[in-house]
């Protein structure tokens, strides 16, 4: 099935990420089963199913950090490698709860990714325009063990957005925030795909659901079905 053919114009816009005929099996347990899904450029993909359906499975496959089983994933037409330098400067990732670095404040970490990935003399406004964005303005000196769990993952999400990148994928990036961070959030999300990121996320979040292109569903593995928004 091919999901990615719906939603604000993404017929005319050129595939950026594609997984064909995608599977992974621990042992004798097949987690995904031959998912097909393209993301295009100035999409936003949202990736809906219960809990043990496969999204973090797939998501991590799309991403570059799984090998799938069996099928491929292509970024701009070439395989994929979270490993490989075009890949890491071209996609951001949230992906793991609490990877942060303990010994850095909140204004040091994200810093440290912007410098990492070459925002050169621009860091400093970035990183003050994404601190105020996701409501660390006024924590921006504290260490991660004195932050709360919703601004440890406030942070992760800062520090994706802060660099530069062309596919944002992210797995239930609403998880631990608040209500008004998590519209926040959804208002943020399209906003950065009416730029021209494509952004794929796993996400049980009905606010983050209702702002994207196309919403697909995992059940056991598979992509049963999806819907696309009218982008009129």
């Amino acid at each position: 099935m091919n999901t990615g053919d719906g939603g604000r114009g993404a017929p005319t816009a050129p595939v950026l990420l594609q997984l064909s005929g995608v599977s992974r099996v621990y042992g004798d347990h097949p987690v995904v089963r031959s998912a097909d899904l393209d993301v295009r450029r100035g999409e936003f993909v949202v990736v809906t199913g219960d809990n043990g359906s496969g999204k973090s499975t797939l998501l991590r496959i799309a991403c570059g950090r799984e090998r799938p089983t069996a099928g491929g994933v292509l970024l701009d037409g070439r395989p994929i490698d979270e490993d490989a330098p075009e890949v890491r400067s071209r996609v951001a990732t949230v992906m793991d709860a609490g990877a942060c670095y303990p010994d850095l404040t909140v204004r040091e970490h994200v810093m440290l990714v912007a410098l990492a990935h070459g925002r050169g003399d621009a860091s400093g406004d970035a990183v003050r325009e994404v601190l105020r964005d996701h409501r660390l303005d006024d924590r921006a000196d504290a260490l991660p063990s004195a932050l709360s769990s919703g601004q440890v993952q406030a942070m992760l999400l800062a520090s994706a957005f802060v660099r530069p990148h062309e596919l944002l994928v992210l797995d239930e990036p609403e998880q631990r925030l608040d209500t008004g961070a998590r519209h926040d959030l959804a208002r943020r999300l399209a906003r950065h795909r009416d730029r021209g990121a494509a952004v794929l996320a796993a996400t049980h979040d009905e606010a983050l659901a209702a702002v994207a292109d196309t919403v697909v569903r995992l059940e056991g593995g598979m992509l049963v079905g999806g819907t696309a928004r009218d982008g009129g």
